[in-house]
């Protein structure tokens, strides 16, 4: 039977890591692959949970493994590399790619990893921006990222940068620390100048909850890398369509299924991003969202 192995980068009871299995798995579906073994394994946790699960992904040597995100490509091509195989990998949500290193380029990926990546290190500064206009006296926002990885430093580089524009003090924060994301968070209570950005990253992603709980106790406005926030109850969120990703990521999978190699598969990067605005939680922070972004917003939460 064939079958295909999932590495994604949410735990197994995140409702947003089975909607993109389910979403996945409905895109090869409808491309006549009915009679697929999904072999799901999950990311999110400690860095040892990480390189078991990608371990015992690759030991089973799937026909083709979907990789949800850049930190999950690494840990499974780090994994093949030690066991000696070669897999095809298929991304989907890969922080620009080239600008990581994952890829040589769009057009010519080299490698067996390709795939459609979310997002350009340039969104930075249009997250900063959102958040100026919902903060017209914002100085200052806490900025947290994966600093230790390029795509975190990319987005954090890219916000600094209309930082500069904007006069605005941006206090960097590890997604990986978080006694220091509570502190920074903390520390901008209740200041009327201050706000929050969360840019893209899986270990953020994981603990998305406890970050929008923390913001929305101290009414510190924010802005979020996906619609899955906003979800959740994060003020506003800024990204790509993942049903989009994943319905990419099957035409992927569907063609190395059939013969096709990685290298000569082209990868892409999303054009499509969608804006939602939580106007429950911009109520309960006290925030008049200005009318102009609710009229451009794709999604406004009541």
């Amino acid at each position: 039977m064939t079958r295909v192995g999932v590495f994604m980068n949410l735990a197994k009871d995140d409702p947003e890591a089975k909607a993109r299995i389910t979403g996945l798995q409905e895109g090869l579906e409808a491309l006549g692959h009915t009679g697929l073994q999904i072999e799901c394994r999950y990311g999110a946790g400690t860095e040892e949970m990480l390189r078991k699960n990608a371990k015992e992904l690759v030991d089973l040597a799937p026909d083709v493994i979907h990789a949800a995100s850049g930190t999950m490509l690494d840990a499974l091509q780090k994994e093949m590399q030690q066991a000696g195989r070669t897999i095809p990998i298929v991304f989907a949500g890969v922080i620009d790619p080239v600008g990581t290193g994952k890829i040589a380029s769009l057009a010519n990926p080299g490698g067996h990893a390709t795939g459609c990546g979310s997002i350009k290190f340039s969104i930075g500064a249009k997250w900063l921006a959102l958040l100026k206009i919902v903060v017209p006296g914002l100085t200052r926002a806490v900025v947290v990222g994966d600093l230790g990885a390029d795509s975190g430093r990319g987005q954090l580089n890219s916000a600094e940068s209309g930082a500069k524009t904007l006069g605005v003090k941006l206090r960097p924060v590890d997604v990986n620390d978080a006694s220091e994301i509570e502190r920074a968070i903390s520390s901008f209570a209740d200041q009327a100048d201050c706000g929050l950005i969360v840019t893209a990253a899986s270990a953020a992603a994981a603990i998305r909850r406890r970050i929008i709980a923390l913001a929305a106790r101290h009414k510190l406005p924010a802005v979020h890398p996906n619609r899955m926030y906003a979800t959740d109850g994060g003020l506003i969120a800024y990204g790509p369509i993942t049903v989009e990703l994943y319905r990419s990521a099957a035409g992927y999978v569907d063609r190395i299924l059939k013969g096709a190699k990685p290298a000569d598969l082209p990868a892409q990067l999303t054009a499509k991003y969608e804006l939602d605005v939580n106007l429950q939680t911009a109520r309960a922070m006290g925030l008049s969202v200005p009318p102009a972004l609710l009229l451009f917003a794709d999604r406004v939460i009541e």
